[in-house]
Formats: C-alpha cells, sequence, structure tokens
C-alpha cells in the first residue's frame, strides 16, 4: 500500500495560475486521516508560499526542500540540511560575478541575491517574498544551496562548465517559462537523498512511496520509489520511468494522483 506520497511543486502542485487546484488541501487531510504521510519535495526553499504549501500538506510532518539541500520538520523545525564547503560558495560568488549571471544563495530559512536584473525580481514574487537586494559575500550560514537563473537561450553555455564539488540539477516553471533554474548543490543531494530521510525517518520503505512529479529534478527520486507518478506535463523522460500517468497541471492531474493512491490495496 502507499504510505508516503511526495510531491513536486512547480508543474504539480501549481501550473500556470500559480494557485493549487482546489480540493487539494482536502485530498491531503483525506490521505493523513488515513495514516498516509504527505511530503512536498520541491526545488523551492522553506519559507515564503512554499512553506505554506508544506505546512497545507502535513504541518507536523518533514518535507524536502531546494532538491535535498533543506530537509526540515515542520512541528519542530529541526533539519537534516547539507550545508555547502564555504571554498565552494566563495567559488561560485566568484563565476557568478566574473560570467555576470544570476546566482541565488539560500540558507534553510532565507536567501540573498544582489542582482537587480528583472529576472531577479520576479523570482521574489513568484517564491512569495519581498524582493531584497543584498550582498554574496553575506550570505545566510550555512549556505545549504546556490541557484543560477539563467535564460533559456543561454544556459548551455553555463552548463557546458563544470565546478569542481558541485552538482547542476536544472528545473524550470510554468510560471517563468524563459528561465532555466540552475541548482547548484554537492554530489551527494538531491530529490532521492531527501525522500529516502524521511521514509527512513517514518519507517516507510522506498516500495511504499508515490513520488509525483514532472521534471528532471524529479528522476532521481521517481526512479528509486515503488509508484513513480508522471503528470500530464511531464518531460518524455519523467513519462518513460512512471508507473502511472495523471492529467496535466492544469487539469489538477495532481488530485488524479491521490485518488490512484487511496484505490491502490
Amino acid at each position: 500500500m502507499i504510505r508516503l506520497i511526495c510531491c513536486d511543486v512547480d508543474g504539480t502542485l501549481i501550473g500556470q495560475s500559480g494557485m493549487p487546484p482546489p480540493g487539494i488541501w482536502a485530498a491531503a487531510a483525506e490521505a493523513r486521516a488515513r495514516g498516509v504521510r504527505v511530503a512536498l519535495c520541491s526545488g523551492r526553499p522553506a519559507f515564503g508560499e512554499t512553506l505554506d504549501f508544506a505546512r497545507q500538506l502535513d504541518d507536523t510532518g518533514w518535507h524536502v526542500f531546494q532538491n535535498g539541500a533543506s530537509v526540515l520538520h515542520l512541528a519542530t523545525m529541526a533539519s537534516r540540511s547539507a550545508p555547502l564547503p564555504p571554498e565552494v560558495v566563495v567559488a561560485l560568488v566568484r563565476r557568478a560575478r566574473d560570467a555576470g549571471v544570476i546566482l541565488e544563495l539560500y540558507g534553510d530559512d532565507r536567501y540573498v541575491v544582489e542582482s537587480e536584473d528583472a529576472r531577479a525580481r520576479l523570482h521574489a514574487e513568484v517564491l512569495g517574498v519581498e524582493y531584497v537586494r543584498g550582498s554574496l559575500d553575506a550570505p545566510p550560514h550555512p549556505v545549504v544551496r546556490g541557484q543560477w537563473l539563467l535564460d533559456m537561450a543561454s544556459a548551455s553555455q553555463e552548463l557546458s562548465r563544470p565546478e569542481p564539488g558541485v552538482e547542476f540539477t536544472p528545473s524550470t516553471s510554468p510560471i517563468m517559462p524563459d528561465t532555466l533554474f540552475v541548482s547548484l548543490l554537492p554530489p551527494h543531494v538531491s530529490k532521492l537523498a531527501g525522500v529516502r530521510q524521511i521514509a527512513a525517518a517514518y519507517g516507510v520503505a522506498l516500495a511504499d512511496v508515490m513520488f509525483v512529479g514532472d521534471g528532471g529534478n524529479d528522476a532521481s527520486a521517481m526512479g528509486a520509489v515503488g509508484w513513480p507518478v508522471a503528470m500530464g506535463n511531464a518531460e518524455p523522460g519523467i513519462r518513460a520511468i512512471a508507473r502511472h500517468v495523471v492529467g496535466h497541471v492544469d487539469h489538477a492531474g495532481l488530485l488524479e494522483a491521490f485518488e490512484l493512491a487511496r484505490t491502490i490495496p
């Protein structure tokens, strides 16, 4: 049976409207009433509207943020997050300034960006926080993730240049379709690593986990759980590894996934 449901945010929980589908919070509550844990598993950070989404899904449980870099228990705010080494942070700041790309540096509960580009301002709005320009020389402590906001047309140039000690994890959002979000993480950090941590905390085998997603940063987790579910708008590679495909994000496909979980014996 399904004992843990993990769901992505952009392209899964929310589509172009930026709002979850009506009825999803009730579906999550019904799952919890049956003893099923529900967890957010997103590339987004644990603040602003994303934290509100997690609280609506399960305000007493574990959730995975920042592609596995932040793993937080909402009832206690206990953290199992994985910081980037300070020397890596320094190298990322130097590279961003030299290349003129937007770099965001994240802690568990805040982030800093020094770019005044319209893309950086819009992203703050998407996150549901006030845009405040800061200095990358005074980042949160510890830094658990870096992120580039790249123009789709020029993203390949940055992605073709590796950064020692850093894994690139690209993702997209239907709210900012012209932007490639690239998480900059330690090599061992991923959504799968985060899902493993919370499944272990709940005493749930990966075979009893459903993961609902749509993008490349969901692939590691979807390839390991027993019930990988792809949204109708998912990338072809994600659909290929899915056990089930539900409707498009803008047609409440996530609700179909919760109904599927309810019917699995």
